[in-house]
């Protein structure tokens, strides 16, 4: 009797959470959606999603609250298209800045509200070149227009070729601020409060609802910053090398999963690809795992790296963006190898990746042979040196270690030194 009784509360309790929103049924409410950080896919999203839900509540207005230094133009031109096809009253107020492609989507709005101390601006892209140049600022001009706007200022904050006089010098982007904007008649009002920018506009309504961004939009826009990209690409290839190095999963297997399920997991929630694309990504590491366990370099290596290719271009969205980023986090990975192979024994925190401790005689270590007796000599790799391996000498089989790079079955190689029962070739 007592479980059902519980089970009956925790399940009323579940009904009357579940019918807590943020949204109100009643009607004649204003919704205040966030475009804050960088603009990106997740950004799309959520004022997307955000959007349609408000819409189904018959609000009075919607405000959208504006604070970006910009970000991807192709995502601010869908935002900017959400916007203009909303059928209630729209602000758009520049709660701080509004640059970049945060300026197509505040004069998205039908009306612009700044606040004080705020500013709107500098919004050329990068790169600038012709093509794209032309296609944002013919963007720009078109809403502008659109909106009753000045196109000529708005221009002027993307092209530094234009002039005008008293306001911007050629060779300089346009910026405004809350004053000069609103004495140039393009901003409509400057207020720092909801409910004074809603009663200066004659909008009658009952509340105003303010909608929070959530942990999964937050975590996406942070995951699928470019800067954050590249880092967890540099840090999956450098675990994996890592990983390649040293016998069975440890810090460089675990760095590598975390790090590429951070990345790719990341686009996925943004929507900027799917399990396709991982699986993809999965098979280019397969194929570069079976081109490690044999010798030379041929069809698995070739095809794993396209596989890799494909899944991080598809993932970014353009090859421009995918080859910047593969380029730096390559760099980064042979840099940070060469330095771990070269220094790494130094280094009392690297233990566990490159070998370092001695067991001298002096100390009273006898139980190891010593086989300072093949420095010098050469002989050829019967097995992979991966980077360890066996090697024939003078018809003895001996373990040894590579200094480094990979040698194959059947190279001659030629010992270089001996660290107690470590034999180091190297190949000739």
């Amino acid at each position: 009797m007592k479980l059902r009784k519980v089970a009956a509360f925790f399940i009323l309790l579940i009904l009357v959470l579940g019918s807590i929103s943020a949204y109100s049924d009643k009607g004649n409410d204003v919704y205040v959606i966030p475009v804050k950080g960088e603009i990106n896919k997740a950004t799309y999203q959520f004022v997307k999603t955000q959007v349609e839900e408000v819409s189904k509540y018959r609000p009075a207005a919607i405000i959208f609250e504006i604070d970006t230094y910009g970000g991807f133009i192709d995502k601010a031109i869908d935002i900017k298209d959400v916007i203009i096809n909303i059928d209630i009253p729209t602000i758009s107020f520049v709660n701080t800045k509004a640059e970049s492609a945060g300026v197509l989507i505040t004069i998205a709005g039908e009306k612009i509200v700044m606040a004080e101390g705020s500013t709107i601006g500098s919004a050329e892209t990068i790169p600038n070149t012709e093509k794209i140049m032309s296609m944002w600022i013919s963007t720009l001009k078109t809403v502008a227009e659109q909106r009753g706007r000045d196109k000529e200022l708005v221009a002027a904050m993307a092209d530094k070729d234009i002039e005008i006089k008293g306001l911007v010098k050629k060779g300089e982007l346009l910026n405004l601020n809350y004053k000069e904007a609103k004495q140039l008649g393009f901003a409509d009002y400057v207020s720092n409060d909801y409910d004074d920018m809603l009663n200066y506009f004659n909008i009658d309504y009952n509340k105003v609802i303010k909608i929070n961004t959530d942990l999964r939009t937050n975590i996406a826009k942070y995951l699928t910053n470019p800067y954050v990209g590249i880092l967890l690409i540099s840090l999956g290839f450098l675990g994996f090398v890592i990983e390649m190095f040293t016998p069975g999963f440890g810090v460089g297997g675990t760095l590598s999963l975390i790090s590429f399920s951070l990345y790719f997991g990341g686009n996925i929630i943004a929507g900027n690809s799917g399990w396709g694309v991982v699986i993809i990504f999965l098979a280019g590491i397969a194929l570069l795992l079976i081109e490690a366990a044999i010798p030379g370099f041929g069809i698995p290596g070739i095809g794993g790296i396209i596989c890799i290719i494909i899944s991080i271009v598809l993932t970014s969205g353009s090859v421009e963006s995918a080859v910047v980023s593969l380029g730096i986090a390559i760099i980064l990975t042979v840099l940070v190898t060469v330095l771990l192979v070269k220094y790494g024994q130094r280094s009392p925190y690297l233990d566990k990746i490159v070998l370092r401790t001695k067991q001298n005689n002096e100390k009273g270590y006898i139980g190891v042979e010593s086989k300072k007796e093949y420095v010098g000599k050469e002989g050829i790799a019967i097995s992979l040196l991966r980077p360890a391996g066996i090697i024939d000498i003078e018809g003895n089989r001996v373990d040894a270690v590579s200094e480094g790079a990979f040698i194959e079955k059947g190279a001659r190689v030629k010992v270089i030194k001996v660290e107690g029962p470590r034999v180091v070739v190297k190949k000739i």
